[in-house]
């Protein structure tokens, strides 16, 4: 990567929502303790940042209202758990019956989506270091409130910092949501290139087109369910608006754009008009990326209207010069390649206009109307819950294994107790363990390669630096850190909380060697408890789901098709199907990503599901091509929108 590139990624984290998390989530979880320990009451100081750590798994992306609920169960929860715990930690018995059951419940909270299930894995959380905290009979109710009150404080804060910023969560996940469709683009700039493997980039694309939904549903998320924007009808909430809509269209044209690479590629490969139109697609994609950057700072947009216009201008002049030196060859697909670049063009000066003078008032900006089927409403039914109580449900599987592998991981350190922190195998098999093979294996070789790297790291710092003010100083960085990476790449969140966790205990008088030796230990016995846990009890391969993830993906192309043979369609229709036809595909996707990690005799046909995955790309990219020729032409559904998504 060229080094401006390093510089524009730096700057972008920056002022991303994962780095003003994780500044936000380090004052919440380190001020509490450090003003108790101020007064000399360190474990006071714990036990409120315990209750903080517990309400911030709650605190993920979402509008406002979901957040607050969220934090508010959390932190009850929380309370809730930990004098369960306190209470129930003298008897053995008891406590390996509480875990076994807490294990089972909070994972069962899957059900409800993932805001549920992180409450869930905060209250297993507490549960886990409250093991580590003895208490007296009369210290527990104390300890509770404790909890409840860091809750509350970090919760006050959340909530106080998205009152003075209320769009700046938006901005940055529409940003995030750019950058993904700039990805997207110079992932197709590659199939114009003679020298790329066609194979690998169509592998690259439908991986880069489940990121792209996971950021739109997002976005769509917070604008649709934000009263600044659906109720209050502000003029930044327009612009944001209008700007996602214009985005969501500009992908679908990106989509929608397929050809005979391969017949492409030996027509042209000697002409040069195929550099010509690699080199105007990555100068789209940085034009997107210096848009996501100006919606993301807040900054009016500084780029010229006439430059995405000259480029053009530039590619149609090679495409004549191939038609003069090359009067036999035929030609029309480089004027359809021109065309279609010039549509996009339209939308990205659309989205810049916006970004200079932002959206009017528009009479038909109307949201509160046409927002709804977009959006996913969870049901929190208790009967939902009862109704996964089932060897069918993948979330029941998922729950039973973490629950035994759970009392597996307490009995263990009971029986064979090493060090003063055996709970860390606990910790470490409840966080590692997910509902699929794939992603436990994952995260089972992230943890371990973050652990070993951030204990050599910590053991570094510790034997260099001696200096309190200096460890203090670092132990912040590092806890940023982890807060900051936790969502976007989980090695290096592992790798920041190692040094972190050990300058906390260097405070405490522990020696970093033994620490770290202990962590190591502790994470190695987890990790493989874990993996043999989502291959032995109740897996949950994906060989087995793939032909329903087909099936949906097939229904939702033929949904899209059938508007074709329709007299009249609205643009509400249009753009329903198209969003069930992306999804679908993003599940069809993600479902063939997560087989094709799987151990290889659990595998079903990989390479025909690899065609058919991509024969699905091709089928939709086809039918969005005639859905809007149609609709331009007979019902104008898909002329510009008017905040209609």
């Amino acid at each position: 990567m060229p080094r401006h590139r390093y510089l524009q990624e730096l700057h972008y984290f920056f002022f991303s929502q994962n780095f003003s998390d994780g500044i936000k989530t380090t004052i919440g979880v380190l001020l509490p303790s450090l003003v108790a320990a101020y007064y000399g009451q360190m474990s006071m100081g714990f036990s409120l940042s315990l209750g903080a750590i517990c309400v911030s798994l709650a605190d993920s992306p979402g509008p406002v209202a979901h957040k607050r609920n969220g934090m508010l169960v959390s932190m009850v929860l929380g309370a809730v758990v930990g004098l369960l715990t306190g209470y129930a930690r003298p008897y053995v018995m008891l406590l390996g019956l509480e875990i076994l059951v807490l294990s089972f419940v909070c994972s069962m909270f899957l059900v409800y989506g993932m805001r549920a299930s992180f409450i869930g894995l905060a209250a297993l959380l507490v549960m886990i270091l409250t093991l580590a905290h003895p208490l007296e009979p009369s210290q527990v109710p104390t300890y509770s409130l404790l909890i409840l009150a860091g809750g509350i404080w970090y919760a006050v804060l959340s909530l106080f910092s998205a009152q003075i910023m209320p769009y700046r969560q938006t901005q940055q996940n529409l940003a995030d949501g750019i950058r993904e469709v700039a990805k997207f683009l110079r992932i197709k700039a590659e199939f114009y290139n003679p020298s790329s493997d066609l194979e690998e980039q169509y592998r690259k694309l439908v991986t880069q087109q489940v990121v792209v939904n996971e950021k739109q549903d997002t976005v769509r998320e917070m604008l649709f369910k934000s009263r600044l924007v659906v109720k209050d009808s502000t003029r930044t909430g327009r612009t944001l608006f209008m700007i996602f809509v214009d985005m969501v269209d500009l992908y679908e044209q990106i989509t929608a754009i397929h050809y005979d690479y391969t017949a492409l590629r030996t027509k042209f490969a000697s002409s040069g008009v195929l550099a010509r139109i690699v080199a105007l697609i990555q100068e789209y994609a940085q034009e997107l990326e210096q848009i996501a950057k100006a919606v993301q700072v807040n900054q009016q947009y500084t780029g010229t209207r006439e430059d995405l216009a000259q480029k053009l201008e530039k590619l149609q002049q090679a495409i004549d010069q191939v038609e003069q030196q090359h009067p036999d060859v035929q030609t029309l697909v480089l004027r359809k390649i021109f065309v279609n670049f010039k549509v996009m063009a339209e939308r990205v000066q659309s989205v810049q206009t916006y970004l200079r003078e932002g959206a009017v008032q528009d009479k038909e900006f109307a949201p509160t109307v046409h927002y709804a089927p977009f959006i996913q409403h969870q049901n929190l039914d208790p009967q939902i819950f009862l109704n996964n109580l089932t060897l069918q449900s993948s979330v029941f599987r998922f729950s039973f294994r973490m629950a035994v592998v759970s009392l597996v991981a307490f009995v263990l350190t009971k029986l064979f107790p090493y060090g003063q922190h055996s709970y860390w195998v606990l910790l470490t098999v409840v966080f590692i363990l997910k509902p699929g093979f794939s992603l436990t294996k994952q995260r089972n070789y992230q943890r371990l390669l973050g652990t070993l790297v951030g204990s050599f790291v910590g053991i570094l710092v510790l034997w260099l630096v001696e200096d309190a003010t200096l460890r203090f100083l670092l132990l912040v960085f590092f806890m940023v850190g982890t807060y900051s990476v936790q969502r976007i790449n989980y090695v290096w969140s592992v790798l920041f909380m190692t040094p972190f966790v050990l300058l906390v205990f260097s405070f405490l008088g522990s020696s970093g060697l033994a620490v770290v030796q202990e962590r190591v230990l502790d994470t190695l016995v987890g990790c493989g408890i874990a993996f043999l846990a989502s291959y032995l009890i109740f897996p949950n391969w994906e060989a087995k789901q793939m032909k329903t993830f087909l099936s949906a993906a097939l229904q939702a192309n033929l949904g899209y098709l059938q508007m074709l043979s329709k007299t009249s369609v609205s643009e509400l229709e249009y753009k329903l199907a198209r969003k069930d036809v992306y999804v679908s595909s993003a599940n069809l996707s993600a479902a063939f990503q997560r087989m094709a990690s799987e151990p290889k005799n659990k595998q079903r046909k990989k390479q025909e599901m690899y065609e058919l995955v991509v024969l699905n790309h091709i089928l939709s990219s086809f039918i969005a091509t005639m859905a809007r020729a149609a609709c331009l032409t007979r019902h104008s559904c898909c002329q510009k929108s008017t905040g209609k998504l």
